[in-house]
């Protein structure tokens, strides 16, 4: 009775592993037109989310100002076509000698923060008698109160005094 289980056993296993044709279908497909089809609507769903902002519209005139300066400049942020949440931006504050410039391209990233990337150039006179301190590596700009007001993070100029620049929107 144990060599009859065992013979079954053996059997069993030999007919559920034995090889089986696959049925093949009569229509092929060619698999790399699928993929373009696949390739074609992705890039047409990213162009359309690309160019739509996920943080409000920053595009316009803004003040731009300056802790010791006393009289209040401007930045235009003017929207980069096909790029989402990205401007260009300039202005500037000036008065007498003294003066900030800001030229470069913004990405808002949240609600709170605004990298920048260009150069921002200042000349203070009670700073080093009014020697520029240009800051050219990417920035952030941050706001507490809102969206109100962005002040830029690298607060400490080259002579080593703190700096308040800020964008009101």
């Amino acid at each position: 009775m144990k060599n009859f289980l065992t013979a079954i056993a053996i059997t069993a296993l030999f007919i559920s592993c034995s090889k089986k044709e696959a049925t093949s279908t009569s229509t092929k497909t060619d698999s790399t037109k699928i993929v373009d089809s696949i390739n074609a609507a992705r890039t047409k769903i990213n162009d359309s989310i690309k160019s739509q902002n996920r943080f409000r519209d920053f595009s316009g005139k803004h003040i731009f100002t300056h802790n010791l300066i006393n009289k209040k400049g401007s930045v235009n942020f003017t929207k980069i076509e096909g790029e989402r949440d990205r401007y260009k931006v300039s202005g500037e504050i000036r008065s007498g000698k003294d003066y900030v410039t800001i030229d470069g391209t913004a990405n808002a990233v949240s609600d709170k923060h605004i990298n920048f990337s260009g150069i921002l150039t200042q000349s203070i006179s009670e700073n080093d008698n009014g020697k520029p301190y240009i800051r050219n590596k990417p920035k952030t700009f941050m706001s507490k109160d809102g969206g109100k007001t962005y002040r830029l993070q690298d607060m400490v100029n080259g002579s080593g005094f703190v700096d308040y620049i800020d964008i009101h929107f």
